[in-house]
């Protein structure tokens, strides 16, 4: 209970409803109860008929015919109102639930997602609520009959005779002891189930985003041996859960039956002596029915209980968990910003390790200014680049955006108005156009097509059977790696913000079409600023400004004459690539690796 009671927030909201569904069935059942009180009085006098004794008749047929058909005709409609209501309550609460999780999801960080995978999520967005959404829908109902079959029934059973009822009623403490211990065991179970299934879901989810890779590895069998392993631990854990399930529901009919035995051996012998009537006995075998109903669904309703519990447990995982930015924003920051920049002795280390990535990074960018970054693999370059945006938590003083603090600024304010295309092009499974205008899917037919001009894009959508209508398919698979870098470029160009951050977004571009994309990007971006991480410097050559970076630090910094001229690091990086020689032919540091970064 104290997990399930996470959920009052969510169930809150639909409390009259709740009500009123509850209500609704307590009243039909309420009627279901007085058809067989109806029917036992009808076998009472037909029994009364049959002996020929008219005089002691209370009701007539016809009247408790009357009375039987109101009674269930009553009963039906408010039975149906009831399960509506309740049924309505149980998809309304799993709604703001999803919509609880996604956006929670959204506020998280790389961390986040390396505790908890892809395939988890899905699990817990889809499975996890489906099971909150059950206990609702359906363990709401069962619980107005766990309270409502035991009073009424041995209220009954008592007014016709306190001696049958005494007979059965010692019985049923310990029906409720086996039930409780066995719940115990079940919540056990359930929780390994849902476990078992997330990882399942993860292998099964990873395996297929890497489809490739297996196939071109020639890894099929090995990953056919894993998932049987993931899949039998989820079946062996699904087997402990059912058999629990199916000992509660062995067992509980067996209580019943000894119950209905009891009725049979001693009611029929009171009915023999005269002391309780046939029509008596026909109710005590329903009420004890309605007695032992809540006992029979017990294993059902603990079973709902306890893998709703761990279900809402698992949720609250993804809703407690706390965000690695902080959005901390003060009221002191312009709405609109111009994209200068001042980094005061930057320094920054990734949780959990020892070594910094950044160390005492300190210059400034000018609005308009076309900043290029270089550097090994590992120095540091797109974790330089998250500091802009805040995609990891950047130190308070240690960077500036238009004279203001940048954790100063809303998140969403602040990446909004900083265009981003990301080292790895990412696209969705949707039309180009919506991929290309994926923050406004408003805009207009001809920005989208100059957008994808400017990204040397055109050509290639013409080409499309469907040109800008083209389904690419999920992550982008129908596209080549240059166009999809070319598409995640045109997203960035639309947006035409005051910065744009391109980290590495050439590299699968060739060097003729890349000419072409920056002399457009330049002629766009005059007033405007640019961060541009690459390892050509073909592509460098066209900012303002070029920084070094070795070991997370600024080896040097200038224009692509002023580094030429300094024959350091970058000139040796030119000649590398220019005319193909390198200092480790003369006993050098060797050729620069530079692809990809930290």
């Amino acid at each position: 209970m104290k997990s399930l009671l996470k959920l009052v927030p969510f169930v809150r909201p639909y409390f009259l409803r709740i009500l009123a569904g509850c209500a609704a069935f307590f009243v039909a059942r309420l009627f279901e109860a007085s058809s067989f009180l109806l029917v036992a009085e009808g076998i009472d006098a037909i029994d009364i008929l049959d002996r020929g004794n008219q005089a002691a008749r209370g009701y007539s047929l016809k009247t408790i015919t009357v009375g039987i058909i109101a009674a269930v005709t009553l009963r039906f409609f408010f039975i149906v109102f009831a399960r509506r209501a309740i049924r309505r309550v149980g998809i309304s609460v799993s709604f703001d639930l999803r919509q609880e999780l996604y956006a929670s999801v959204q506020k998280q960080g790389s961390r986040f997602f390396a505790g908890i995978g892809v395939g988890d999520l899905m699990i817990r967005a889809i499975q996890d609520i489906s099971l909150v959404q059950r206990l609702i829908a359906m363990g709401l109902i069962q619980l107005v009959i766990m309270v409502y079959a035991p009073v009424i029934a041995v209220t009954v059973m008592l007014f016709k005779s306190p001696s049958l009822t005494l007979l059965i009623l010692p019985a049923l403490p310990l029906v409720f002891v086996y039930a409780w211990y066995m719940s115990k065991q079940l919540a056990i179970t359930s929780r390994a189930v849902q476990e078992r299934l997330s990882a399942l879901s993860s292998h099964t989810q990873e395996n297929l985003s890497g489809i490739r890779t297996v196939q071109a590895q020639a890894q099929e069998d090995n990953e056919i041996a894993r998932f049987w392993l993931s899949n039998d631990a989820y079946a062996t854990a699904f087997y402990a859960q059912a058999r629990i399930n199916s000992l509660m529901g062995a067992w509980m009919p067996l209580f019943a039956s000894l119950g209905h035995l009891g009725i049979l051996v001693y009611g029929g012998n009171l009915v023999l002596s005269g002391q309780i009537t046939i029509g008596e006995l026909f109710v005590f075998f329903y009420f004890l029915n309605m007695l032992l109903q809540p006992i029979r669904m017990a294993g059902f309703f603990v079973t709902l209980l306890q893998r709703a519990a761990v279900s809402t447990d698992r949720l609250y995982e993804v809703y407690d968990a706390v965000p690695e930015i902080e959005d901390r924003p003060t009221d002191n920051t312009p709405a609109e910003i111009s994209g200068s920049f001042e980094l005061r002795n930057l320094s920054y280390t990734y949780p959990g390790s020892d070594a910094s990535v950044l160390e005492g990074i300190s210059f400034s960018v000018e609005q308009g200014e076309s900043i290029g970054i270089v550097g090994r693999v590992g120095s540091g370059k797109s974790t330089l680049l998250k500091q802009f945006t805040r995609m990891v938590d950047t130190n308070p003083g240690q960077l500036y955006l238009d004279g203001h603090d940048v954790c100063d600024y809303p998140l969403a304010r602040l990446r909004a108005q900083i265009g981003q295309v990301l080292q790895d092009p990412f696209l969705f499974g949707e039309a180009l156009r919506n991929n290309i205008s994926y923050d406004d899917p408003d805009r207009h037919l001809d920005l989208i097509w100059d957008s994808a001009e400017s990204a040397a894009l055109r050509d290639t959508i013409e080409e499309l059977p469907q040109q800008m209508d083209t389904v690419v398919g999920e992550r982008g698979v129908t596209l080549s790696g240059g166009q999809k870098q070319r598409t995640t470029l045109a997203r960035g160009l639309i947006r035409d913000a005051p910065v744009l951050i391109l980290d590495d977004c050439f590299s699968s571009v060739d060097t003729e079409t890349e000419e072409h994309i920056l002399s457009r990007l330049k002629a766009m971006r005059k007033q405007k600023t640019t961060i541009l991480v690459s390892h050509r410097v073909s592509t460098l050559r066209h900012s303002d400004r070029i920084i070094v970076l070795e070991e997370g630090r600024i080896a040097e910094m200038g224009s692509h004459e002023e580094l030429l001229r300094l024959n350091g690091i970058y000139a040796e990086l030119e000649r590398v690539q220019t005319q193909g020689i390198s200092s480790s032919e003369d006993g050098g540091s060797g050729e620069y690796e530079l692809s990809g970064s930290r």
